[in-house]
Order: C-alpha cells, then structure tokens, then sequence
C-alpha cells in the first residue's frame, strides 16, 4: 500500500510562505534543506503526518504562473465559523462562507483564501467524509 507523504508548491518568498501557512493553518517548519540553486521547506502539524513542501528557486524573481490545472489543497477545521472570523480579523482575506448542499443536504461548509503565491486553499467544516 502506498503512504501519501506531501504535496509540494513553488513559492517565490519563503518567510511571507512560512509565515502566511504558520498563520493561516498552524504549519510549522520541520525542516529546511538548503541547496545551491533552491530550497526545500517542510512544513507540518500534529493533525497530520501529511507535509506540505515549499521549494524556493533561488533564481526565480517573477511570481510563479500557477496555469488551468491547478485546483486547490484543503484543511478542516472544527470550527469553520470562526476560523472565517479570524482570517478576517488577521488579514488573510477569505472569501465568503459557502453551504455546499446536495438532495437537501449539507455535504460541506468551506471558504476559500489564496496564498501569498495565489494558490487556492480551501477551508472546511470537520463534517461528513471531512474528518
């Protein structure tokens, strides 16, 4: 069987990263590997054993292009109410609170907020399949 280990995105400034996810989502640096010409940062929290890598090339100035095929990671939160309210209030700029129904039923409660490198990140209620 297959462990799924981490997902990896470009990013063009590692503090404004490290920092926007350590806000964000409580992510911290649990390693840092420099090399030559770019940087690997892991980034982690106890909820999970899933990292998320951010490689920093040295020789990248222009933000990154993110193109169509990119989608967006998600985190569940307990409390998606009020995490809204402290984005908010720290800044982060999250769109608004959505109720994703289906048959009359509530399948998810999310937002969505970008990254300091415009990838999306959705944010969602610990609910159903969303634990």
């Amino acid at each position: 069987m297959a462990k799924y280990v981490h997902s990896m995105i470009r990013v063009l400034d590692e503090r404004r990263s490290v920092d926007f996810y350590d806000q964000a989502f409580g992510l911290k640096v649990v390693e840092r590997l420099d090399f030559d010409s770019f940087t690997l940062v892991y980034l982690s929290n106890p909820e999970t054993p899933v990292e998320l890598e951010l490689t920093v090339n040295k020789n990248q100035s222009e933000p990154y292009e993110l193109g169509n095929g990119y989608g967006h990671v998600a985190f569940v939160v307990e409390d998606v109410d009020a995490e809204h309210k402290r984005f908010e209030a720290v800044g982060l700029a999250p769109r608004k609170l959505v109720n994703f129904e289906h048959d009359g039923k509530t399948l998810a409660r999310f937002f969505f907020v970008q990254d300091p490198d415009g990838y999306e990140i959705e944010v969602m209620q610990r609910l159903g399949r969303y634990q």
